[in-house]
């Protein structure tokens, strides 16, 4: 688009809150912002030098741009954020791909199942978390089962069992499914884990120490001795996490060195830090912690449950419109009880950024040694490697794995079954391959 006509929108620009999307010459999205005012914002693209090299580049490659105006600068915030999740504009700081939080929840059957769960909540069942990462739902599952012993398999499975399964054999389960315990027994058992799981630990305990007490004095010695085993589990979770109850919040630092960020978060759940993640925006270089920490927040957590609390190692100039969009408390000047996690996060965060470096450094010198022994012109970014495989020269298969940048691409990996080829020809399997 001619520069006049650029020129033309700017002096008809909105002052309204919005957002802006910068446009190539392809009409592509290359770049997306928000503004309190907008013609004010994007004039600051076109009236100056700027000192940002990747400022200078992003102006340079737009040819248009559109903008959408909104109601107030929060509702500006949440556009943005689905605009960049929409179109990833190269210019943007950008976030790996996630799935959502995974829980573990409680099913309203008859006999309640607990299981691992990711997706849109069913309003009917109980659920608890969320978790930062699967295998510590199935570790916290795993728990579960030898202390509660609630049952986990699937309705099929349940259903059709005519006599115990190896989980009952074992310890696991009570087998609900067979009558192998009373419903008003496997229902306090699936409430006292429902307790559990809602952090109230001191509670729970409190309870199963009735009960066993209860169960002792009436001479029920095999149900006394099952809530004993319960309170020794219990009590040992507690031993090993043992913290001040502070409720739930997350906790997010950010380290920066030679043009990388790392943002270190943690997920403190009823006062015990239950798991941390480790990210690395893109398109970060050149810019403030405080930009960076500011453009992470609403990707990572918009769309997501997000604790009361946040507790960050940055001050941002926009503290208030993020914690609005996000409807959390942020901290960022936290009391004695709550710094260590602070400085647990940010130690960290310095040393994952540390190892990413390392690794980044590692991998291109590797690439550079397969680049001289191989006498390549340019450095082998992209890899792409075949293997073939068959039984006896039967069933024969080929499998293509990706590496680009000496790190491997596990979604482009490629497996062929391979048909019409003398049996045991390799080399005519890697042709059709």
């Amino acid at each position: 688009m001619p520069q006049m006509s650029i020129k033309d929108k700017l002096k008809n620009l909105s002052t309204h809150p919005g957002v802006y999307q910068m446009l190539d010459g392809k009409g592509q999205v290359i770049y997306v912002g928000k503004a309190k005012n907008l013609k004010k914002r994007v004039l600051t693209y076109f009236s100056k030098e700027h000192a940002d090299g990747k400022t200078r580049a992003l102006v340079a490659n737009i040819k248009d741009f559109e903008v959408i105006v909104t109601d107030t600068e929060t509702q500006a915030l949440l556009l943005e954020n689905e605009l960049i999740k929409q179109y990833k504009p190269r210019y943007n700081i950008l976030l790996k791909d996630a799935k959502s939080y995974p829980y573990i929840y409680i099913t309203n059957d008859k006999h309640p199942r607990v299981s691992f769960y990711r997706g849109q909540k069913n309003e009917n069942y109980q659920f608890f978390g969320p978790y930062p990462s699967a295998h510590v739902v199935r570790d916290s599952l795993a728990l579960l089962k030898k202390i509660f012993k609630v049952r986990q398999c699937t309705n099929s499975v349940y259903r059709s069992r005519s006599r115990p399964c190896l989980e009952y054999q074992i310890g696991l389960c009570t087998a609900p499914c067979v009558g192998k315990v009373s419903d008003e027994n496997y229902a306090q058992d699936v409430a006292m884990m429902s307790l559990f799981l809602s952090g109230k630990g001191k509670e729970t305990l409190d309870q199963v120490s009735n009960k066993m007490q209860h169960a002792s004095k009436n001479m029920d010695f095999e149900l006394a001795a099952h809530y004993r085993d319960q309170l020794i589990g219990l009590r040992t979770i507690q031993e090993q996490h043992s913290s001040q109850s502070m409720g739930n919040m997350d906790v997010a630092s950010i380290a920066e060195k030679e043009g990388v960020h790392a943002v270190e978060v943690l997920f403190v759940r009823s006062g015990k830090q239950i798991g941390q993640e480790c990210l690395f925006p893109k398109h970060a270089k050149g810019k403030s912690s405080q930009e960076v920490l500011s453009a992470f927040l609403p990707l990572y957590y918009l769309g997501k449950d997000i604790p009361k609390q946040l507790l960050l190692s940055e001050k941002l100039i926009d503290k208030k419109l993020i914690a609005s969009a996000l409807k959390t408390k942020i901290i960022d000047a936290p009391q004695k009880d709550k710094r260590h996690f602070l400085k647990i996060a940010s130690l960290t965060a310095e040393e994952n950024l540390k190892q990413h470096l390392i690794s980044k450094f590692t991998k291109r010198t590797q690439l550079m040694q397969l680049q001289k022994i191989l006498n390549l012109k340019t450095l082998p970014n992209v890899m792409e490697c075949f293997d073939i495989s068959h039984t006896m020269g039967e069933a024969t298969t080929a499998s293509c794995v990706v590496f680009e940048k000496g790190l491997p691409k596990v979604r482009k990996y490629r497996q062929f079954n391979i048909k019409d080829i003398t049996p045991g020809d390799d080399y005519a399997a890697m042709n059709q391959a």
